[in-house]
């Protein structure tokens, strides 16, 4: 029996790459180009602090498309599906039968989503259908409908929406949603890394407050169905970049495996590296794989290092109580439905031997308990993404620091 159906595997079955993106080396579009291209197709509020910028679109509910150190002549570091974005939103009519009718694949380097995906308790999933990807529909609230920007200044914009979403098992959920994405200054970056950054390090940083709200006027229970907030990035690879997450070390009699690494198929130790407190997982966008650790194992952080550009990427979110725990996103009927990963990464490639892969691209995800709220209640999930480039010498004491890791320990893990 197949425990979870990923939807990345599912989509890099029907969706064929950009021309030129067939490897993980060949996309070398600044964020200019790709902030330029965003702007033809898509209303875009750009945040920017010197020269630092991070570009957001409203109507992909105020997610980051991509950011950079460097408006003028900086790389672009997230990932963006062009031809997606060039067609557009489709009517019904034209999106019966593609892939569009299940999900609208923009890219983009932090999105807001929400879980469960599969289970008892799925959101993406209406009642009584089967467990697959005929069945299988995002959410209008996360994939189709426009966040409503509410207030913004040079380097703060305010997301908000509303909205109504039904559960696998009949529950119904009236949400608000408030987000709020922040570029960072200089002593925000400090407090994250411990230190003084040095002048030779040039960094974007930026926050997102996600909220979400019970809007109703019954308590949402773990025994209907408890919703979460799923903070997902895609980043653009690299050959030698290698993600890398810190884990508590401990017997797994007391905390459970160190990674589960069975998604769809065991990841080949060739592109995983396990450790007693850290791991490495290529990010290289040549193997379809994913990982996740659980809230028992997870210190909070997640990086990668793309060894050829310098650049250490760094995300953070709030540690908080979890009294109902992590859903679990799993296509079938649960065991247990609130013993889910807290963090995960996956590593585009090839589904099958000759096929493109969807990007390429990487991932890094983070998502927050499950969300118990009384009505009027709020969840928050903060979530912080910082890409610092520089010389080794400036870098790797922050990732010694972060990570547990020295770079040249990152670079020869593989």
């Amino acid at each position: 029996m197949i425990k979870y159906i990923p939807v990345i595997f599912l989509l890099t079955m029907t969706v064929h790459a950009a021309p030129g993106s067939s490897t993980a080396s060949s996309r070398t579009v600044g964020f200019a180009d790709d902030e330029s291209f965003l702007k033809a197709h898509t209303d875009i509020v750009l945040l920017s602090r010197g020269d630092a910028a991070v570009a957001l679109a409203p109507a992909y509910q105020g997610r980051v498309m991509t950011s950079t150190f460097d408006r003028a002549t900086g790389p672009s570091f997230g990932w963006i599906n062009r031809p997606v974005i060039e067609k557009g939103f489709l009517s019904a009519e034209e999106r019966a039968g593609t892939l569009e009718e299940h999900i609208y694949i923009f890219g983009g380097e932090e999105r807001f989503w929400l879980g469960p995906e599969g289970g008892q308790f799925a959101l993406y999933f209406k009642p009584g259908t089967k467990f697959d990807f005929s069945d299988w529909r995002t959410p209008a609230a996360i994939d189709t409908d426009a966040f409503e920007l509410v207030s913004r200044t040079a380097d703060t914009a305010v997301f908000q929406h509303e909205c109504e979403l039904q559960n696998y098992s009949g529950t119904v959920f009236n949400m608000g949603i408030r987000r709020t994405v922040r570029l960072l200054d200089d002593s925000a970056v400090e407090e994250v890394v411990g230190t003084k950054l040095p002048t030779g390090i040039r960094t974007v940083a930026y926050e997102t407050d996600n909220r979400l709200i019970n809007r109703g006027d019954q308590a949402w229970m773990a025994e209907t169905g408890l919703p979460s907030i799923w903070i997902l990035g895609m980043y653009n690879p690299a050959p030698r970049t290698t993600v890398v997450i810190p884990f508590k070390a401990g017997p797994e009699s007391a905390l459970g495996p160190k990674v589960k690494d069975d998604y769809f198929g065991k990841v080949p130790a060739e592109y995983l590296r396990v450790e007693e407190d850290v791991l490495f997982f290529k990010g290289d966008g040549t193997r379809r794989g994913k990982i996740g650790i659980s809230p028992e194992r997870s210190q909070g952080i997640a990086g990668s290092y793309d060894a050829d550009g310098r650049v250490l990427t760094l995300v953070t979110y709030n540690l908080q109580p979890a009294p109902k725990g992590f859903v679990n996103s799993a296509w079938e009927l649960q065991e247990k439905p609130y013993q889910g990963d807290v963090i995960n990464s996956y590593n585009d490639g090839s589904p099958e031997p000759g096929a493109p892969p969807l990007g390429p691209f990487y991932e890094l995800e983070t998502s927050s308990p499950a969300a118990a709220l009384q009505p009027g209640e709020a969840m928050t999930h903060i979530q912080r993404t910082l890409h610092l480039q520089g010389s080794e010498a400036d870098l790797d004491p922050i990732a010694q620091h972060l990570l547990g890791v020295s770079l040249e320990t990152i670079k020869t893990s593989f």
